[in-house]
């Protein structure tokens, strides 16, 4: 832990590393570089063994599947029992099943419908209300999104729904918590290899394509994204709330 960088002495809780390729991982490894005390939060035991793998004692691991909202109440008590208030929450998950996703929108069944919205948007809403309790003021909420919210992107399908309604959330939610200082925020990330990526149909002509559209013609990278959300976390952006900030190398311009 660095103690110079914009994130000193601050405690950031990063929800959503699932391995070394997550955007969350970057944004871990950006955090970290930038003085930060982490805590990241795992779904199940096999989460937490690829974690294991990644991390040192220094980074405090927390259970919390965000499919229950008493999982994410018992989960923030217990973080900030074991390490008081916390200054940032930087959410990473998202979760549609194959069929909904490979199906198309018009034949997603309510119930593809439903996860992909529960997990993808409302868990969102549900870690602000419950982080907010235990968050320092001046704190700061970040979560991840990508621009098939806004256009009809080849096989994104029902995810793009969800992505829909989360960037809403964020703008409603800033409104919500501007009054306790603080801000709501999310990252609109390229393209990249992820697991969350290559269970898009055809993700190979995703990557591709976006590459292809990038200003430079070079993907950007988990680190880019990961510096972006360490800035969101900080007292440098305390005047942007309720914003969607691109992180794609230009894709979103053309």
């Amino acid at each position: 832990m660095k103690l110079d960088g914009i994130l000193s002495g601050k405690t950031i809780i990063i929800m959503g590393v699932a391995n070394k390729n997550s955007i969350a991982w970057g944004c871990t490894q950006a955090i970290l570089d930038q003085g930060a005390k982490v805590i990241l939060t795992y779904q199940n035991d096999r989460i937490k063994k690829s974690l294991d793998r990644l991390v040192d004692d220094s980074i405090a691991l927390v259970e919390c599947d965000v499919s229950e909202d008493e999982n994410i109440e018992k989960a923030f008590s217990q973080i900030e029992e074991q390490y008081g208030k916390v200054d940032g929450i930087v959410h990473a998950i998202a979760f549609a099943d194959k069929e909904t996703l490979e199906g198309g929108v018009l034949n997603t069944k309510k119930d593809g419908y439903n996860l992909a919205q529960d997990v993808s948007a409302y868990s969102f809403i549900a870690v602000s209300r419950y982080g907010a309790q235990i968050m320092n003021e001046t704190g700061s909420i970040v979560t991840l999104t990508y621009f098939g919210s806004t256009r009809a992107i080849p096989n994104y399908n029902m995810m793009g729904i969800a992505k829909a309604a989360l960037e809403s959330s964020v703008r409603y939610l800033a409104s919500d918590l501007g009054e306790r200082h603080i801000r709501v925020n999310a990252i609109s990330a390229g393209a990249i290899k992820t697991l969350a990526v290559t269970g898009i149909k055809h993700h190979r002509d995703l990557l591709k394509e976006s590459q292809s559209r990038t200003v430079d013609g070079e993907n950007v990278k988990t680190s880019e994204v990961g510096n972006v959300a360490a800035f969101l976390v900080s007292d440098l952006a305390s005047g942007v709330t309720g914003d969607i900030i691109y992180v794609d190398k230009g894709v979103h311009l053309i």
